[in-house]
């Protein structure tokens, strides 16, 4: 499937905004599918416990050794996608139940990093009542549609590269 745009959800775990991202064509860049990954590498001998030597390298890119493990673990899976993130978006003061990465430090340091790569954002308050959730859905429709239209080809260059392996193959 091609995408228009990758955009960063935050938290990186919402299902709700990871399903308006997809609808407007956009591959939303989620935990999910991080640890989707991690899950079913065969370089892990009992997932979701174990982790491979490289994890931790990958976590310090993101925050010092002085750094609770925790953070830097959530970093391991999260800093990849603020990399390759083209939009984002940032709702503010979500509940619980909304999406949560569990760790207000690594909340903070994931919104710093989105906010440094001067990618276009979208910052909106979580919604308390009916017509807020209407005015939420709304912005967020009106920034996806705002986004480039173009695809931007990476999709199409992993599609050639998986083309071009099973010819290979055969």
């Amino acid at each position: 499937m091609n995408f228009l745009a990758k955009v960063f959800i935050y938290p990186v775990n919402s299902l709700i905004l990871a399903d308006l991202v997809e609808r407007f064509g956009h591959k939303p860049l989620t935990m999910m599918n991080q640890v989707r990954e991690k899950v079913t590498n065969i370089s892990l001998d009992s997932p979701p416990i174990n982790i491979t030597p490289e994890d931790p390298k990958i976590g310090l890119r993101y925050a010092a050794v002085e750094v609770p493990p925790g953070v830097r673990g959530r970093m391991t899976l999260i800093g990849p996608l603020i990399e390759e993130t083209e939009a984002a978006i940032i709702v503010e003061n979500p509940p619980t139940n909304f999406g949560c990465v569990g760790c207000n430090r690594t909340n903070e340091l994931m919104k710093y990093l989105v906010r440094s790569k001067e990618v276009p954002i979208l910052e909106v308050r979580y919604p308390e009542s009916t017509e807020d959730a209407r005015d939420f859905v709304n912005k967020i429709a009106a920034f996806l549609k705002s986004l480039p239209t173009e695809n931007t080809g990476e999709d199409e260059k992993v599609e050639e590269k998986e083309t071009i392996a099973e010819e290979g193959e055969k």
